[in-house]
């Protein structure tokens, strides 16, 4: 669906002046405003509290992962040492086991029950070496898996440290960027109000001088004496009067006021633009001196 709008421009602004016979002095140039530097310090200072808060949790973050490493650790020793007591154990099997064999060839020398004695032995041999086997099968996984944990746990503190790096990266650019933005808009508005404040005095500046030239050629006469007349004026660009009307006042001066532009035909206009908007539309009161 396809919207459409009316728009007018705005009316011009027509400019109430009342002059008197001095011609007022321009005013002297602004200042150029500076940047409030405490304030810019101070919002430096409210954003680095705020990161040293988040730096501070990260911190904790980081002990508490060493603390459960630590912790990982202390299980790994106990492990070993666990392990340390089954081959202690195996060995003493083993011991076992020679005996066993030595009693085993005396039985086999003197009786059949002797020999029976050494058959369990190495029934006992053979129960002891599965035993040590499946506890270094055992010990061997859970090395491995010791080995993997330590290593997924290096690669997420790695990946832990290179996200904090970023993110301290990021902030500190996000903090320039806003510093820059803030001081760009303070000086921004420093600039535009002197500008203003330049249009101004030029703006009062070509008003005293297009009352002096309709001063120059006014006719006066001892019936206007304490008399006035406003008028309404519009110029073009170059200066040039392209209308001229009586908004009221004494007649007298009206006609003297009116002939008075004619006269001039062209009246002092600045070629600043913004200057020009507020004289190409203007009502002046007119009085006669004497």
């Amino acid at each position: 669906m396809w919207a459409t709008a009316n728009i007018h421009p705005p009316a011009p602004k027509v400019m109430e002046v009342t002059l008197n016979s001095a011609i007022p002095e321009p005013d002297n140039a602004v200042s150029a405003v500076t940047v409030d530097q405490k304030q810019v310090e101070q919002k430096i200072a409210e954003l680095q509290k705020k990161e040293d808060s988040k730096k501070r949790a990260e911190d904790k973050r980081i002990r508490d992962l060493e603390r459960r490493a630590a912790n990982a650790r202390k299980q790994r020793e106990a492990e070993a040492r666990n392990i340390k007591k089954l081959e202690q154990q195996r060995k003493a099997k083993e011991k076992e086991k020679a005996q066993a064999e030595a009693e085993a060839k005396k039985a086999r020398a003197i009786e059949q029950k002797e020999r029976a004695k050494a058959k369990q032995a190495e029934k006992q041999k053979q129960e002891a070496e599965n035993a040590a086997k499946a506890a270094a099968d055992k010990r061997k996984a859970e090395e491995e898996a010791l080995k993997k944990a330590e290593a997924e746990r290096k690669k997420r503190e790695a990946e832990a440290k290179e996200r904090a790096k970023e993110a301290e990266r990021k902030r500190q650019q996000a903090l320039q960027e806003q510093m820059l933005q803030e001081q760009l808009a303070k000086e921004q508005a420093a600039r535009s109000k002197i500008r203003q404040q330049q249009v101004v005095s030029e703006v009062d500046k070509y008003r005293a001088l297009i009352m002096a030239r309709i001063q120059q050629n006014l006719l006066i006469d001892e019936k206007m004496k304490n008399q006035q007349c406003r008028v309404n004026i519009r110029l073009g660009f170059n200066g040039l009067v392209t209308q001229v009307k009586s908004l009221g006042g004494d007649k007298l001066v009206c006609e003297a006021a009116l002939r008075a532009v004619r006269m001039a035909d062209t009246l002092p206009v600045s070629k600043d633009k913004d200057v020009f908007e507020q004289l190409k539309n203007i009502n002046l009161t007119i009085k006669p001196e004497f």
